[in-house]
């Protein structure tokens, strides 16, 4: 299933993409698509209802982080060795662990915002993993039955918080709108093989990042098992896995976002986001 949440930032409707691409009401069926809804119990009974009984939501609404009330928005850094490679950074022994601050989130195509004073901010397409059961302590061979699903996930970042500012990268990649989530949570029975993705993303209109999750460091159970080593993770935490090369910071010269700039980024099955960078308001 692909399940969304639709309409006006903070007033979203649960819903789901059918078969021919087009968006259904859920709100008949659900509240949300939250916590409550991502486990496997609660998406077998989501996966009975004929999509042809649901009403067609007409017109092109907004799409909103298509997971409500996340708990934990936990990274994973260089997580792809050629990426770690343009950062000038050695492959890590172990997966790097950071937070990206839950006031970040926000819809698919919601523009991003350029902090005050910021001169670095850059972009990172990544594979972003949706808990739906409680794990504590799971191993890698168990992990992958806890997800829920996966989805799309920028993980905007603003490099001179993030680097230059001390050792702590939080600072620069949990500014406001900084984390973009869908369109779509697709399920984990549609992603048979999570490790074979293609993800890529463009900055106006020019290709900037092309990659495959096959060559990601540490799979995606082994960070479900790792992270729950640490922490309990919840039913609606998400993991966003580390990006591919490609970001700003690795051009030569450097490449950083500017007002006006547009990025598209997707991964296949998983759709595609678009974002209008703009200036810092309050």
């Amino acid at each position: 299933m692909k399940l969304v949440r639709y309409g006006r930032p903070g007033k979203e409707k649960p819903g789901l993409i059918d078969a021919q691409g087009r968006l259904r009401d859920l709100s008949q069926k659900v509240a949300d698509i939250g916590a409550d809804q991502l486990g496997d119990a609660a998406l077998a009974r989501l996966r009975k209802i004929d999509p042809a009984s649901l009403p067609l939501v007409r017109g092109k609404p907004r799409m909103g982080c298509p997971v409500a009330g996340i708990g934990k928005f936990i990274a994973i850094g260089l997580n792809y060795a050629d990426h770690a490679a343009e950062a000038g950074a050695p492959i890590p022994k172990e997966p790097i662990i950071f937070q990206k601050a839950n006031s970040c989130i926000q819809g698919p195509d919601d523009p991003v915002m350029l902090p005050r004073n910021s001169v670095k901010g850059d972009w990172e397409v990544e594979l972003g993993v949706v808990i739906g059961s409680r794990a504590r302590y799971v191993s890698q061979k168990d992990a992958l039955t806890h997800v829920a699903g996966y989805c799309v996930v920028n993980d905007v970042s603003e490099r001179e918080f993030q680097l230059e500012h001390g050792p702590q990268w939080d600072r620069g990649k949990g500014c406001d709108t900084f984390g973009p989530i869908g369109p779509w949570l697709v399920t984990r029975d549609e992603i048979a093989h999570p490790q074979k993705l293609d993800l890529w993303l463009e900055l106006n209109g020019r290709r900037m990042q092309t990659g495959n999750t096959r060559t990601m460091i540490f799979s995606v159970a082994k960070l479900v098992s790792y992270v729950s080593q640490f922490m309990t993770l919840m039913p609606g935490d998400v993991i966003t896995t580390g990006t591919p090369p490609g970001v700003g910071l690795g051009m030569k010269p450097p490449v950083f976002l500017k007002k006006g700039d547009v990025m598209r980024l997707g991964i296949e099955g998983l759709g595609v986001q678009t974002q209008q960078v703009v200036a810092f308001r309050r």
